[in-house]
């Protein structure tokens, strides 16, 4: 049995889907199973146990027409592997017309208006409520197919490889470390970096042996630099620093991540570890950190959430602007004690 799954982007969105990987692997234990995935994104999976291959997405080639022969070679080979199952997580029309164009046996897809995705698909799944985690929508593919749903799996298993790498360059022994996530896609789902910085020194203050490690990529390399300020010598800047795999090992050994509403977050609440995530205008009960609804802190206020990408109340950015520093540093004191 042949199975491709879509879903190419984002990063949050790729940790969510995974457990359908999982249970599928479980339940067609002989199944060799695709994936078609942003290539920015392929080291997030590749190597991955239960995998056969692959199947790169190049989103920045492929909008030019020079690239096109790429894609249409990408699309033949998809078509050559006569797929019994194509499933397309990704609902948007560009994912519905990949799917359609394998010429798989079953196109099983996710029911929702935007674009016209499901005009492609044989069976659309949909949503059970608004409010409904993503997580739970991607695994309610799973009984159309007559595949249990559980969650006796490991969602992303251990690279013992890249561990110790991680370890022997950063020498992270001896030290109890909490990771930061300062960044976000939207401008309106980052804590103030200021925030930050005075969570910091509250912090180094009680905990002297705790130090600082802040992700994020490239382009946060400046508000790394602004929190590492707060204590230069218990903060280590890693923005742009490393590679997704290292990402999630550093995950896996600190012993808490305080983050905005950002794919670390999702690896985070995979792997099990201890968080904080703090959350303004998105809503936690549909892209939150799944089944962690305890560790969400947010302020009410009318306008929140409003699930959009820019600030539009009088007071810029108040549902995050108003949780203060220091009732972050008492939730973090609670877990690290």
């Amino acid at each position: 049995m042949k199975i491709l799954i879509l879903k190419p982007s984002s990063l949050g969105d790729v940790i969510h889907a995974l457990p359908v990987l999982r249970l599928l692997k479980q339940h067609f234990r002989d199944a060799e199973i695709f994936w078609w995935i942003d290539s920015a994104l392929a080291p997030l999976i590749a190597g991955d146990p239960d995998l056969a291959g692959l199947v790169l997405f190049e989103r920045q080639r492929w909008g030019r027409p020079r690239h096109w022969p790429e894609m249409l070679r990408s699309i033949r080979w998809l078509r050559a592997q006569n797929f019994d199952l194509v499933i397309d997580l990704q609902c948007l029309a560009r994912s519905a017309i990949f799917a359609w164009l394998t010429r798989g046996r079953l196109l099983v897809g996710l029911d929702e208006v935007r674009e016209g995705a499901r005009a492609f698909y044989d069976v659309a799944v949909p949503r059970k409520t608004f409010h409904t985690h993503a997580v739970d929508w991607y695994l309610s593919v799973l009984p159309a197919l007559g595949v249990p749903v559980h969650k006796n799996f490991e969602w992303l298993p251990p690279r013992p490889e890249i561990a110790a790498a991680v370890k022997s360059r950063w020498q992270t022994d001896g030290a109890k470390w909490i990771a930061l996530q300062p960044g976000a896609r939207w401008d309106n789902k980052r804590w103030p970096v200021e925030h930050f910085s005075g969570l910091v020194r509250l912090l180094a203050k009680k905990f002297p042996a705790v130090r600082f490690a802040v992700l994020g990529g490239q382009a946060d390399q400046p508000l790394g630099e602004k929190i590492s300020a707060a204590a230069p010598d218990r903060v280590l800047n890693l923005c742009g620093a490393t590679s997704l795999p290292e990402m999630i090992e550093w995950l896996r050994l600190c012993d808490l991540l305080i983050t905005n509403d950002t794919g670390p977050m999702h690896v985070a609440a995979a792997l099990g570890r201890p968080l904080i995530a703090l959350f303004g205008p998105t809503a936690p009960e549909r892209t939150g950190p799944y089944g962690r609804l305890d560790d969400v802190l947010r302020i009410n206020l009318t306008c929140a959430p409003c699930l959009k990408s820019k600030c539009h109340f009088d007071q810029p950015l108040e549902c995050l602007r108003a949780l203060p520093p220091e009732l972050v540093a008492q939730r973090a004191s609670a877990i690290l004690s």
